[in-house]
């Protein structure tokens, strides 16, 4: 199986309607243009196989002087985002250093994992953040309606186990979500409409690449 990968931003969700009339809830992914800027061979001194790609163009004085430097030495203009793919030694002849990359390299029907960062949403409580159910609100129960509860456990072991379920730092963490269908693909804007919802706000980054699970393709 061959290595496809983008990256992209996330626009937002709508809805498609099939021949039938179904509506399907789709997001809209903004995937790519992204420039191959490097790679790498496990026949040379990095001893891997990757290729590095960049996306959505920056100014220069928005980058630190090294970042600048990596990109002049490579004769590329600046991109504010760069990662790198592992891919298979044989797939390195089908990529060229400043090769553009656009959402054509994906077809209907194909399954994609789809990663980005979950929205922020502060320090919160249990029940927001893990949905427990509270206290009941009756029958002596006095200012602890949406607490944690027990937490102890008793004399042994004398602590809270490592993980307990406790209020926290909710959101603002990768997540990956795997084998999303691919709806639509319109190649001319590099939109990719994928079933259902994924991980981000609007404009957020989005990393796409083919299922491992579920590809049908080569």
């Amino acid at each position: 199986m061959k290595v496809r990968a983008l990256l992209g931003k996330k626009v937002g969700m709508t809805q498609v309607f099939t021949a039938d009339g179904t509506v399907i809830p789709v997001s809209v992914i903004k995937a790519g243009p992204c420039v191959v800027l490097e790679k790498k061979s496990s026949q040379g001194n990095d001893r891997y196989s990757a290729i590095k790609i960049g996306f959505e163009p920056i100014k220069e004085k928005s980058l630190t002087k090294p970042e600048l430097g990596f990109f002049k030495k490579l004769d590329q203009k600046p991109l504010r985002h760069v990662r790198e793919i592992r891919i298979d030694e044989g797939q390195l002849a089908d990529f060229e250093v400043g090769q553009e990359l656009g959402a054509a390299i994906f077809e209907p029907g194909d399954v994609l994992t789809v990663s980005g960062r979950s929205k922020g949403r502060g320090f919160s409580g249990v029940m927001k953040r893990f949905g427990f159910g509270g206290a009941r609100a009756t029958h002596g129960t006095h200012k602890s309606y949406r607490s944690t509860g027990s937490v102890g456990c008793s004399a042994w072991p004398g602590r809270i186990w490592k993980g307990k379920k406790m209020p926290g730092q909710h959101g603002n963490t990768v997540e990956t979500t795997q084998n999303i269908e691919i709806v639509k693909v319109d190649t001319e804007s590099n939109l990719i409409m994928v079933r259902g919802a994924i991980p981000g706000h609007r404009n957020s980054l989005i990393f796409l690449r083919n299922s491992k699970k579920k590809w049908k393709r080569g």
